[in-house]
């Protein structure tokens, strides 16, 4: 049983409500690291464990397109 001021593994952490700018900036961010993904070479690439077809495909996708845990 989880403790009830921890919570457990499983429960989502509560939704803060972000201004527009900071949302501006998260996007912002997020297409940043993308296109430096894109830019990595081969050995880089293969030091995280992406091949290029991965990272292309990655840094193509928008921004607004990211994980929610990316966007907590």
């Amino acid at each position: 049983m989880a403790h009830p001021l921890i919570g457990s593994a499983t429960a989502k952490a509560p939704r803060i409500a972000k201004s527009p700018l900071s949302r501006l900036a998260m996007l912002l961010g997020i297409h940043r690291e993308r296109r430096a993904l894109h830019h990595l070479d081969d050995a880089l690439l293969r030091d995280i464990g992406l091949t290029r077809h991965e990272a292309r495909t990655e840094a193509r996708r928008p921004a607004w397109d990211a994980p929610e845990r990316w966007r907590a």
